[in-house]
């Protein structure tokens, strides 16, 4: 099409808005109050809301660059909101990525890619995928768009579902039991995740070209879809209404699972139990430790362990709201292949605002407080304590 067509299409298209202008002006006139109007305006009050929580003390923000990170973190859920649940439909599902080098939420991972689909329980579905040569795969299925919902559902990783000699594979969700792959149906679930963990001297997410073929479909034949309505319209907000109020939270005290420690640079002994299933978007299969650091601008924490027989495991450092910091450009979290080894085995990981000179440097950017996450998947055995010690570089 040349620029006189363009035109042309555009001059169309203006005479087509101004002949339909008086009939939707009378429609208008007869509904001023539209659903989806009523549910802009709670997403609006939603963010709003959210926005004045910022300056209370329950979420004792203190600095100018904590209030900015809350607002980021704001944006980031809501852009995942729209992406994932604006358009849902349980009988039309598909898969959106969760989060990338720039949308970041939950506890984001470098050395994973997760996708989410919404579902209900009232349907039966076939994912079909490959391995796509990740260390781990699983599929979990979440009881709950926001983080007050009941927790997680059924799992099923790849040591319980089989792949053919090309990687690829297909599994069945859905309330019967069916022969081969099958993730049983939990009521109640309202979306899938999935996790692709990578082991790899590269983290998986700063390799742009690397693909993950996945698809889900329904089992059940439905009618052709219709141009959505004003209530379908204002039912896809509700449910970004809901995932945004459920997932910008602050952690306290009352809401803490037992393997976060509230002492600075200090770790509570990583435990395997069920403590993290009733938190939606955990995962089932991962034992987890996490504590804050606070450093001085000469300070750096040395933490010393030894990774157990297991999976996956790698350590990453969080800002307040559990977002990744940059890793794209700095080194802000290490897997088991990234870590340099003791003789014995064991590791020395160091955090530090600067380059200390040594191997396993963590990099804070300047920051003198955050996150430190780990991750022990399927672990075999006990877990060694994590011992921490903060030194000075001056």
């Amino acid at each position: 099409m040349d620029r006189r067509d363009v035109l042309k299409s555009a001059a169309l298209s203006g005479l087509v808005g101004s002949l339909l202008a008086p009939s939707l002006q009378a429609v208008a006139a007869d509904n001023p109050d539209s659903e989806a109007a009523a549910a802009l305006k709670e997403l609006q009050k939603a963010i709003n809301e959210l926005e004045a929580a910022f300056s209370s003390p329950e979420w004792k923000l203190r600095t100018r660059q904590d209030f900015a990170e809350a607002r980021r973190v704001l944006l980031h859920v809501l852009m995942h909101g729209l992406q994932c649940w604006l358009e849902a439909d349980p009988s039309r599902p598909f898969f959106t990525p969760f989060i990338n080098q720039h949308k970041k939420m939950l506890g984001d991972n470098p050395d994973a890619r997760y996708f989410s689909a919404v579902i209900n329980d009232q349907h039966s579905y076939r994912i079909s995928g490959n391995l796509a040569g990740a260390t781990y795969t699983s599929f979990t299925l979440e009881l709950g768009a926001d983080t007050s919902g009941d927790g997680i559902g059924s799992t099923l990783n790849d040591t319980e579902f089989k792949a053919d000699e090309h990687g690829n594979y297909e599994i069945i969700v859905s309330a019967v039991e069916q022969d081969g792959n099958w993730l049983p149906m939990t009521q109640g679930a309202s979306s899938i995740t999935s996790r692709h963990y990578y082991e790899r001297e590269n983290s998986i997410n700063n390799d742009r070209l690397h693909h993950i073929p996945i698809d889900i479909e329904c089992l059940q034949t439905t009618a052709p879809r219709v141009s959505p309505n004003d209530s379908d319209i204002a039912e896809g907000i509700q449910r970004v209404t809901t995932f945004v109020r459920g997932n910008v939270i602050t952690m306290n005290a009352k809401n803490s699972p037992s393997w976060v420690s509230r002492i600075p640079n200090q770790f509570t002994p990583p435990i395997k139990d069920d403590s993290h299933t009733s938190i939606t978007y955990a995962a089932r299969d991962n034992v987890y430790s996490m504590a804050p650091f606070v450093l001085g601008p000469d300070q750096a924490l040395v933490i010393r362990g030894r990774f157990p027989t297991c999976r996956f495991s790698n350590v990453v450092l969080f800002n307040r709201f559990l977002q990744t910091l940059d890793y794209e450009e700095r080194t802000v979290s290490l897997n088991r292949a990234q870590t340099v080894l003791e003789d014995d085995g064991s590791f020395s990981m160091i955090i530090a605002h600067k380059d200390p000179g040594r191997p396993n440097w963590l990099d804070t950017e300047g920051r003198p407080y955050g996150i430190v996450f780990w991750r022990f998947q399927l672990p075999k055995g006990d877990i060694q304590p994590l011992v921490t010690e903060v030194i000075s570089l001056a």
